[in-house]
């Protein structure tokens, strides 16, 4: 619910202060069946469907381009990088699609399976503008998603803020 250039400050920042790689990180619903809460997924690609971009607006020419390439908005290298760390230490990662959407309410049955038809492994509300920010200002860019909960009409259960929170809270030490 705030406003993109504030969701991008931080990265911004880090940014201009001479950072050159980033590795974020989410919560994420699981919309791949073979998902379960407590997964990690390694994002290879995203869908931005919060109807927003950081980059509207008159370009600030010295934080980039005026169009930045996104094919690889995911640094290919750094996900080698977080397979190996992954599998060093016995963790298993996943990889897929990450969607992003509005919120700040869960999705809802249909627009899950309306991003599930469009290829998304699993779906947020946040991630897609930082990662915009840093390609934007030609920084590497890596995210992985904790699968904290099922997405909307995937599970017997209704959605439930607390299930995010004891899921991220419980698979904490294995994501560090």
């Amino acid at each position: 619910g705030h406003a993109p250039e504030k969701v991008v400050f931080g990265v911004r920042l880090r940014a201009r202060l001479g950072c050159k790689a980033v590795v974020l990180t989410n919560a994420a619903g699981g919309i791949d069946p073979t998902f379960s809460p407590g997964d990690l997924m390694l994002i290879t690609d995203h869908l931005n469907l919060t109807g927003r971009n950081p980059l509207v607006g008159p370009n600030d020419d010295a934080l980039g381009k005026r169009f930045p390439d996104m094919t690889e908005a995911y640094d290919h290298e750094l996900g080698l990088l977080a397979e190996q760390a992954a599998a060093e230490v016995k963790v298993p990662l996943r990889h897929g699609v990450y969607a992003a959407m509005l919120g700040p309410t869960y999705e809802t049955p249909a627009e899950i399976a309306m991003v599930r038809t469009l290829g998304a492994h699993a779906v947020g509300m946040s991630t897609v503008p930082e990662v915009i920010a840093l390609r934007h200002m030609n920084v590497r860019a890596a995210a992985i998603s904790c699968i904290t909960n099922l997405a909307a009409g995937l599970s017997a259960t209704k959605l439930d803020h607390s299930e995010v929170e004891a899921t991220a809270k419980k698979t904490r030490a294995r994501f560090v």
